[in-house]
């Protein structure tokens, strides 16, 4: 029993340090052939929206509403894949806890 303590311990102490190391990282997602540049951070923290001017001399509200959004859902999910590939070996032995095998 103790023995599994250390381990939760050990465990408990690697998954925060890469949550730490995710809030630091970042990924990229574009819309618009570039049009739309949204950075995430791996902690789905929205870092920087960066527009580019031609975008903007359309006077399209519609369309540049949805490039950021397409850009911004984007980047959730890059990021969420992200965070899954640096916490899921970390946390894969707990996956089968409270299965009742």
């Amino acid at each position: 029993m103790e023995n599994m303590l250390g381990q939760l311990r050990d465990m408990q102490k690697k998954l925060e340090e890469t949550r730490k190391q995710l809030a630091e990282e970042t990924i990229e997602a574009s819309s618009g052939r570039g049009a739309v540049r949204v950075i995430m951070s791996g902690t789905q923290e929205c870092r920087q929206v960066v527009i580019d001017p031609a975008a903007l001399e359309k006077n399209d509200a519609e369309h540049l509403q949805e490039l950021i959004r397409l850009a911004v859902n984007q980047a959730i999910k890059d990021s969420q894949l992200l965070a899954a590939r640096k916490l899921g070996p970390i946390a894969g032995p707990l996956a089968g806890l409270g299965r009742g095998s």
